[in-house]
């Protein structure tokens, strides 16, 4: 389960997404990227679930072969 903690970054608050409390590369960013992201939020999760789609029938050619 992925983390979120808050951080700060040159005076700019920032969030910080974790896979772990040990993850070494954190996805982190601001106020105007947090706002992009809400704004295509469902755009996102329509293109996760193609992409995870696309990923399942190549996996499922591969064994059928």
């Amino acid at each position: 389960m992925a983390l979120v903690e808050e951080s700060e970054f040159k005076g700019n608050p920032m969030i910080v997404l974790k896979r772990s409390p040990e993850d070494k590369y954190p996805f982190q960013f601001g106020l105007s990227k947090a706002k992009l992201v809400v704004e295509c939020l469902e755009d996102i999760k329509a293109w996760v679930a193609r992409q995870e789609a696309g990923k399942a029938a190549k996996a499922g050619k591969g064994a059928e072969e």
